[in-house]
């Protein structure tokens, strides 16, 4: 297995050489190594759920919320999941060689744009193992080398994955280190990967705030950032109360670990009455805590679901679990205004029978996923078509939203001449 036994440059040198090796394979090689890896999750699956049990219980001793431990499980079933997931990715069309347009200039010359992989992808990662296979994956796909740095919770699960990784490429005839693993827990190895532009092409960190921040901060290679949810739902004074009951519970209980989860929930003052008391006992039997503003607090003032008065920074907060706030709002334009006030960018939603509503909400609320009478859950490479994703990117420029397998490639210009010379 090839791991971190010496410097990350050689590491980067590795991975360098190996993505030269993927950026020349067909894509019949490049599915053959995923159906190598998945056929190798599939054998040793007791492996990697004995790895995973010993990082639960260390979990469990460090005091890890219930919701990250969620995040952190693999049970038989989300493992036979990652194999599936691999193959799944193999049907996908590849992207490598495509052209994205094509012309005549006007001297003859034929030019065309092709995508083609970005090269070494870094990324840094916290929890959720299941990431450690969508990730290489897609890479693979796409003709890229990965180094990966998972969270220190799940670090036993990670190197138990990769190893299956490494043995499938192995298997197909292909470089190990076309996926590695940063094994040691040392942080200033997080620094070091983000200053080795050498080898390295772009950096994908998926986690908190702090992650983010610094490697916006001290990365010399260029940044994807995203992954991190507050999502909001808006309930208009048309929407049809029913559905918005089902629609809330989903989004905030279905997954309530993971980013594309409710965490705010707006009502308009004229649905308010109608909806909260159904919306709060809906959610008391799945334990949500809500964290009300004041008009909230009056009308569920005689609910049995747990209420507590919202903090100041309550709605800035992206909850991971089973809470959620509410505030009651005049209009549209409080519930878009608090949206762009507090929102991440990732996933909100309006729920409404009025088109023209659910038009302007789509028009004025610039998130990376804009639903209308739909869960905000969908945000998702899978659920979207793309296989899986890399990360959900919530930045404007290269790739947003859930990032397939097009938004890890770039593209080249090819000039076909017969003899061209600039004059």
């Amino acid at each position: 297995m090839q791991l971190v036994d010496s410097s990350l440059a050689e590491l980067g040198k590795a991975a360098k050489s190996a993505s030269r090796t993927l950026a020349a394979l067909t894509t019949e090689q490049k599915n053959a190594a995923l159906h190598a890896i998945a056929d190798a999750i599939e054998a040793n699956a007791d492996d990697v759920l004995k790895a995973n049990a010993l990082d639960i219980a260390d979990g469990k001793t460090r005091g890890l919320s219930d919701a990250l431990l969620d995040r952190l499980l693999l049970t038989p079933t989300r493992v036979a999941a990652l194999a599936h997931d691999v193959r799944n990715v193999s049907t996908l069309p590849d992207p490598v060689g495509t052209d994205i347009d094509q012309r005549t200039l006007p001297n003859g010359m034929e030019l065309i744009r092709r995508r083609v992989p970005i090269g070494v992808l870094g990324v840094i990662y916290e929890a959720r193992p299941n990431v450690t296979i969508d990730i290489a994956a897609l890479s693979l796909k796409t003709g890229n080398a990965v180094i990966l740095r998972g969270g220190s919770e799940t670090l036993r699960s990670n190197l138990a994955l990769v190893a299956l990784i490494q043995q499938g490429l192995a298997t197909a005839g292909l470089p190990a280190t076309a996926v590695q693993y940063i094994e040691n827990p040392d942080r200033a190895l997080v620094a070091e990967l983000l200053r080795l532009d050498d080898y390295v092409d772009m950096i994908i960190p998926r986690g908190g705030a702090g992650l983010h921040r610094l490697c916006k901060e001290q990365s010399t290679i260029p940044v994807i950032t995203g992954g991190i949810g507050i999502c909001h739902i808006y309930v208009d004074a048309e929407a049809d109360l029913t559905r918005a009951v089902d629609i809330i519970e989903n989004a905030k209980v279905q997954r309530p670990s993971v980013c594309n989860a409710l965490d705010t929930l707006l009502v308009h003052k004229a649905a308010a009455v109608a909806l909260l008391p159904n919306v709060a006992a809906r959610l008391a039997t799945h334990g949500v805590e809500l964290h009300v503003d004041g008009r909230s607090h009056e009308i569920l003032r005689d609910s049995t679901a747990p209420l507590i008065p919202a903090a100041p920074d309550d709605f800035d907060k992206e909850w991971l679990g089973l809470t959620m706030g509410i505030k009651v709002v005049d209009n549209m334009e409080e519930a878009i205004a608090h949206i762009h006030a507090h929102s991440t960018e990732h996933s909100d939603s309006i729920l409404t029978t009025n088109t023209h509503h659910a038009e302007r909400f789509v028009r004025e609320v610039n998130s990376a996923a804009v639903y209308v009478n739909a869960s905000t859950r969908f945000t998702d490479g899978s659920q979207f078509g793309l296989g899986a994703e890399v990360a959900v990117s919530t930045q404007k420029l290269h790739a947003r939203g859930p990032m397939g397998l097009e938004a890890l490639t770039t593209y080249k210009w090819i000039g076909l001449g017969a003899g061209h010379v600039r004059e």
